[in-house]
C-alpha cells in the first residue's frame, strides 16, 4: 500500500500540474523535491503571479520517522493502536490549494492520504484521509453545484453513503469558530477511513484524486473573462483573510507538519500570497452578493 499510494499521488500531482500549466499559460510550475532528515522528502510545485493563479500549490510528501507524543496526537489514528507507545510513523500524500488572481474564479483545496503507525509490513494501524472543498469569494449556485456533484459521483460509485456522510464532514470540519462560518461552501472530507478491505479505500481515494480536474476546471472557464472591479477584489482579500484564519489555527495538516519537522515552505504553501484584515469590517448590505457568500458560509446547504 505504501508503494501504491506513492505512486498515486506523483501520478496526480503530474496530471494536475500538467493542465494547470496549459490552463494559465504563463510557464511551468517551480519544482523543488527536498528531504527531510527524520525520513523521507517531498516534491513541491508551485506557480506564482501566473496568468489565473496568483499562488498554486500542488505537494507530495513522503515521510516517516518516530513521532513526539504531541505529533502523534495530532495525527490521529491512535485509536486503532495495540501499543499506543510504539511512536513510528508513515506518511504520503498529494496537497494542493490554488488561489486564483480573479474575484469571481474560486480558491480551491484537495488532498488525499495514507498512514501507518508502526513497522513497514505489519503495521499496528493503517487508515486514509483526504477530500476537496471550495471556497469562493461570490457564490454561483451551478459552481458549487457542479463541484459536489461530480464528487457525489465518484463517491456513489463506491459507497452511496460516503457523500452525504463526507459532506456533512466536510461542513463541521471547515468551521470557523470564532467566526461562526464555514471557510467556504465545503465538499467532502474524510479521516481515520480503515473500516473495510484497503485496497476498496485506494480505489476510492484515487477516484476522489482523479475527479479533481473535472470539478474544478470549467469553473475557471466560466468565470475568468467576467468583468471585475475593486471592490470585488477587496472582498476577496477579506475572505482569503478568513482563510488564512482557518489554515493556521485549525487545519490539521498543518498542525502535523510543523509538529513532524516538515518544510515549512511546503506547509505554509496554502497561504495565499495576499489577504487583508479590516478592522471592524461592517457586514455586507442585505441582499448583496457579498451577503449571499456570507449566508452561505452560516448555513450549509444540500447541493447535490
Amino acid at each position: 500500500m505504501r508503494q501504491s499510494m506513492q505512486e498515486m499521488v506523483h501520478a496526480a500531482q503530474d496530471e494536475i500540474c500538467a493542465a494547470l500549466a496549459e490552463l494559465d499559460g504563463s510557464g511551468p510550475f517551480r519544482v523543488d523535491t527536498w528531504t527531510r532528515p527524520e525520513g523521507g522528502g517531498g516534491r513541491s510545485c508551485v506557480l506564482q503571479n501566473g496568468r489565473i493563479f496568483e499562488k498554486a500549490g500542488v505537494n507530495v510528501s513522503v515521510v516517516h520517522g518516530t513521532l513526539t507524543p504531541e505529533a502523534a496526537k495530532a495525527m490521529g489514528g491512535g485509536q486503532h493502536l495495540t501499543d499506543p507507545k510504539d511512536l513510528s510513523f508513515f506518511a504520503t500524500g498529494v496537497s494542493l490549494v490554488l488561489h486564483p488572481h480573479h474575484p469571481m474564479v474560486p480558491t480551491v483545496h484537495a488532498n488525499y492520504r495514507y498512514f501507518e503507525r508502526g513497522s513497514e509490513g505489519a503495521p499496528a494501524a493503517w487508515w486514509f484521509g483526504g477530500g476537496a472543498d471550495l471556497t469562493p469569494s461570490y457564490l454561483f449556485d451551478e459552481d458549487v453545484a457542479h463541484f459536489h456533484q461530480v464528487h457525489k459521483e465518484a463517491c456513489d460509485r463506491h459507497d452511496p453513503a460516503f457523500y452525504p456522510t463526507f459532506k456533512d464532514w466536510a461542513d463541521r470540519y471547515f468551521y470557523i469558530p470564532h467566526r461562526q462560518e464555514t471557510r467556504g461552501v465545503g465538499g467532502i472530507f474524510f479521516d481515520n477511513l480503515c473500516d473495510r478491505d484497503p485496497q476498496k479505500l485506494f480505489a476510492f481515494v484515487k477516484d476522489c484524486a482523479q475527479s479533481f480536474l473535472p470539478a474544478y476546471l470549467p469553473l475557471v472557464q466560466r468565470r475568468q473573462s467576467m468583468a471585475f472591479g475593486p471592490e470585488h477584489k477587496a472582498w476577496q482579500q477579506q475572505r482569503r483573510g478568513r482563510y488564512v484564519e482557518f489554515n493556521l489555527v485549525y487545519d490539521r495538516g498543518t498542525t502535523f507538519g510543523l509538529r513532524t519537522a516538515g518544510r515549512i515552505e511546503s506547509i505554509l504553501m496554502s497561504l495565499p500570497a495576499t489577504a487583508s484584515w479590516t478592522y471592524c469590517a461592517p457586514e455586507p448590505e442585505a441582499g448583496s452578493d457579498e451577503a449571499r457568500l456570507l449566508l452561505a458560509t452560516r448555513t450549509p446547504q444540500a447541493w447535490a
